[in-house]
């Protein structure tokens, strides 16, 4: 109950009862209410600076899980870019040896993705862990292109490994005469005096004594690429093409058992020994060219050979003596 006022009236000199207008208690009712909202706003002022409102705390919560989460990812990448890593050494260092083929340069594994800005629309959203997310974003599609190259690599080399056996059977890998005493390599490739000219020149090829007419056999499977007969140098002589840059050459011939283009298997004989163009006595010039350069033949005599018969071959072969031919 509110208290009664009273105020003293010179004029009737009594006190009199005070009475308020509207206007005093609306003012006053003002004031009451604007002193009310500044103290409450000052108190949840200092609360909400002090402590957090249960979405805030529900958020906080939310933030705290998802960079859990985003740490955890970000280990899994850790793990699967080591995983990746081991997978693309054995790549390079271990099947392409195997399998004869050069390594994918560095440059092509870690090639980035084009584009001027390709997480702009993730910029454009202002989130609070944007950094975060960017990250992460840059380092999944580093691993997608790394794993991309490495799924094309995986893809080459199993087709590498199913031409392996072709590739094998295609070497010029025997001698094209019977060797058994290893007596018949009478010249080596490499620098040797020419038996006409009397001087050092390049001999491309190795050469076989025989009797005429002593079988000669083709040194690997491939296709037989040439039969020509001419008066002098090579004579009579055949070229097969292995294929896998490989073309085998037999100079000096007697006789052809095959026919251009027909289609030879190692072993298979193709003609003979004979003493055919510039020929100082009967043998077989043996020749392998490897991607269009003259190759010493006596290294890819490996096919029937004991690692002590190969090394006395190899020894003969270097004896800087009188080529025949």
């Amino acid at each position: 109950m509110s208290r009664i006022k009273y105020y003293y009236d010179p004029k009737t000199c009594k006190y009199e009862r005070y009475t308020r207008s509207k206007w005093d208690v609306f003012l006053n009712s003002l004031g009451f209410l604007a002193l009310a909202a500044l103290l409450s706003a000052f108190i949840l002022a200092i609360f909400t600076y002090y402590f957090d409102s249960p979405k805030e705390l529900l958020l906080q919560r939310e933030n705290q899980e998802l960079k859990r989460y985003f740490q955890l990812m970000e280990e899994d990448l850790l793990n699967m870019n080591e995983m990746l890593a081991d997978l693309q050494d054995r790549d390079d260092n271990l099947y392409r040896v195997i399998f004869e083929s050069e390594p994918i340069p560095s440059e092509v594994r870690n090639a980035g993705i084009g584009g001027t800005d390709r997480y702009q629309e993730i910029k454009s959203k202002g989130l609070n862990q944007e950094k975060l997310l960017v990250s992460l974003m840059e380092k999944i599609d580093l691993l997608k292109r790394k794993m991309y190259v490495q799924s094309y690599s995986i893809e080459e080399i199993t087709e590498l490994a199913l031409k392996k056996e072709e590739y094998w059977a295609s070497i010029p890998a025997i001698q094209p005469v019977l060797n058994e005493e290893l007596g018949k390599l009478a010249s080596g490739f490499g620098m040797r005096l020419h038996p006409i000219l009397k001087v050092r020149k390049m001999h491309t090829g190795v050469d076989f004594t025989a009797p005429v007419g002593t079988p000669i056999y083709a040194t690997g499977d491939g296709i037989v690429k040439e039969v020509i007969s001419v008066f002098g140098g090579y004579g009579k002589y055949v070229e097969i093409d292995h294929g896998f840059g490989f073309v085998s050459r037999y100079a000096h011939m007697n006789e052809f058992l095959v026919r251009k283009g027909q289609k030879i298997r190692r072993g298979d004989q193709i003609g003979t020994v004979g003493n055919t163009g510039s020929s100082t006595a009967p043998h077989l010039h043996y020749e392998v060219i490897k991607d269009g350069r003259y190759v010493n033949p006596v290294n890819y005599f490996f096919k029937d050979l004991t690692p002590e018969e190969y090394d006395k071959i190899l020894e003969l072969a270097n004896k800087e003596n009188q080529s025949l031919s």
